[in-house]
């Protein structure tokens, strides 16, 4: 049987063999017709050749890659001959491509809209074309890194239009701060002009005037709301909107070589107002705009304003969805510091350095003070307690002794909101007599900011802890050491506290008494009896007997503050601070800055 079907079947291939064959042959014949000819002396590319067109454009696209290199390498050349950057040269000013090289970390710069600009081209041949001129637009936005934290950032170039600002330019800025909000990086603003841009000829130019648009400034808004850090550096003269956009920020500095802020310039000035012949400077140089509150800190010059800027931003977090960031620590957490036991005289009538407090209970060169130069008698700043930032709020006994007037609340409120936004825990060392009295104080409307001030500290909800180091008297001691619940704080034996200071407050309370024994024994009597008043309450101003009846939680050696102040912080960034920021991510806390 096996034979039989092997003969079978070798029978049946033997007859189909020349079919197969011929069908093979045909299919063979079929694909040849398909591949390209093959010149004998050069091998096949497997791809069928055509004469090129004369203006066929380069199938890499090659042409339009140089376009934008030739723009991209137009904008980062400085244009010697250019009117504009001979003055900015000639006024002491940098480059605003040299700015940014000096403060973003090396090779870090990416740009953002870099061939964006006005163009004129030069036709080559058919639809191919080079830019024969460029203007790039004169503000410059991008990524960048400072210190290894990445932001994004946005810079007027005073050299072309003297940095005002036009529709197109206006579109970059709005795409840059809407960036910040979606990626949530801080935001740098270098601002050097960038007014809005308008003028009466563009009356003429549109055929039209327009109701003045204000696009932007709920994302800015936003930004401060959300904890985005906004910092400004004023690097020219910033105009009427390039100011609000800077004094807009959380953390502002004015170069003091080249800065100066105003509503509008000299020239607008002494046709609405009559003062004539005003420079930059006297008009909003840093006499004016870092002594009133408009701009926090003042900078000897641009590179110094950078740093400064780079140090603000090391105490922040990217957002206020996050923790402060925490840095490595070599000062030993519980140092003791002996000189602080003597620093506050034990005559009340002598001043102490508060500065010199706060610096050495912090981390040792982590202090720094914002707004040193306006609202004096207070004193703000950032700090680390073992690497971890702090806000730092205190009293200035050096000047009006401490006592608070309308621009030391404003100072202070506007720290509170800074530091509550940013999860900034706040360490407050106070001596504050009360309100600032008399005609300047309320012609100054100091109870109307002392009320704000208030207002601040009650509805703000970020950690705080409470060093009096002295005094804490009326209302404004009050708002300072009682607006947390539990509270936090601790008094140092040189305390002081009560409704009024004793000055004043004895002859107050004892009023009649005295009267009544200078009418019946004389003016002698009343002094003898006062002076006798005077030392009963001396003695009962103790602050161990408020510590008898737990009316001051303890008192404690000045020297160990700073181990109280650092475990108290610590506390706080492993407790409070975690739970904190998921309230935030969940809506339960809002922190509102602006």
């Amino acid at each position: 049987m096996k034979d039989d079907k092997s003969s079978e079947d070798g029978g049946k291939g033997a007859l189909d063999l020349p079919t197969q064959s011929a069908k093979a042959s045909s299919r063979a014949a079929q694909v040849s017709n398909h591949l390209p000819q093959q010149h004998e002396d050069k091998p096949s590319t497997g791809r069928r050749r055509r004469k090129a067109k004369e203006d066929e454009l380069p199938a890499d696209y090659s042409d339009l890659l140089g376009q934008m290199k030739t723009m991209r390498k137009i904008a980062n050349t400085p244009d010697l001959s250019r009117t504009g950057y001979v003055r900015q040269k000639e006024n002491g000013k940098l480059w605003v491509r040299e700015r940014i090289s000096l403060l973003l970390d090396k090779g870090s710069f990416k740009e953002v809209g870099s061939v964006s600009g006005h163009v004129k081209w030069k036709l080559v041949k058919g639809i191919q074309e080079e830019p024969e001129e460029f203007t790039p637009y004169n503000n410059l936005q991008g990524f960048g890194k400072l210190r290894r934290r990445q932001i994004v950032f946005t810079a007027d170039d005073f050299s072309i239009r003297a940095g005002h600002q036009d529709g197109n330019l206006m579109a970059k800025t709005l795409y840059i701060e809407k960036l910040a909000i979606a990626l949530k990086l801080p935001m740098i603003k270098l601002v050097d002009g960038s007014s809005g841009g308008g003028s009466v000829s563009s009356i003429a130019a549109n055929g039209f005037s327009y109701v003045p648009p204000m696009q932007g400034f709920d994302t800015v808004i936003a930004q401060l709301n959300m904890g985005i850090p906004n910092l400004g550096a004023v690097l020219g003269p910033a105009i009427g909107l390039g100011a609000a956009r800077v004094v807009c920020c959380h953390f502002s500095v004015m170069a003091a070589d080249v800065g100066s802020l105003f509503n509008a310039g000299p020239k607008v000035v002494a046709g609405a107002t009559f003062e004539e012949g005003l420079s930059f400077t006297e008009l909003g140089g840093p006499a004016m705009h870092c002594t009133n509150g408009t701009i926090d800190n003042y900078a000897a010059t641009e590179t110094e304003a950078f740093e400064q800027i780079r140090t603000v931003l090391g105490y922040l977090p990217n957002c206020g969805t996050h923790v402060p960031p925490i840095v490595a620590c070599d000062d030993p957490f519980d140092r003791v510091s002996p000189e602080l036991r003597s620093i506050v005289p034990r005559r009340r009538e002598r001043m102490y350095d508060m500065r010199k407090v706060i610096s050495t209970i912090a981390d040792e060169g982590s202090w720094f003070e914002i707004g040193a130069l306006w609202g004096r008698t207070a004193i703000i700043g950032l700090a680390r307690l073992g690497g971890r930032p702090i806000g730092v709020i205190a009293n200035n006994a050096e000047v009006s002794t401490g006592a608070l007037d309308a621009s030391g609340s404003q100072k202070i409120t506007r720290h509170l909101k800074f530091c509550d936004v940013f999860n900034l825990p706040v360490v407050q060392f106070v001596d504050v007599p009360g309100y600032a009295i008399g005609t300047v104080a309320e012609r100054t409307a100091t109870m109307r900011w002392g009320v704000e001030l208030a207002k601040a500290y009650y509805s703000t909800t970020m950690p705080m802890f409470h060093v009096i180091v002295r005094k804490a008297y009326g209302v404004a001691g009050g708002i300072m050491v009682d607006c947390r619940e539990p509270r936090m704080r601790v008094g140092w034996p040189s305390g002081e506290w009560g409704s009024l200071p004793l000055e004043g407050g004895v002859e107050v309370g004892h009023s009649a008494e005295l009267r009544q024994i200078e009418k019946e024994k004389g003016l002698e009597a009343r002094k003898a009896r006062l002076a006798e008043l005077d030392t009963m309450y001396k003695r009962l101003m103790n602050p161990v007997r408020t510590a008898n009846h737990f009316s001051i939680e303890e008192l404690i050696d000045p020297a160990k503050t700073r181990e109280v102040v650092a475990e108290w912080c610590r506390l706080s960034y492993e407790a409070e601070l975690p739970e904190r920021v998921i309230k935030r991510i969940h809506g339960q806390v809002q922190p509102s800055y602006a």
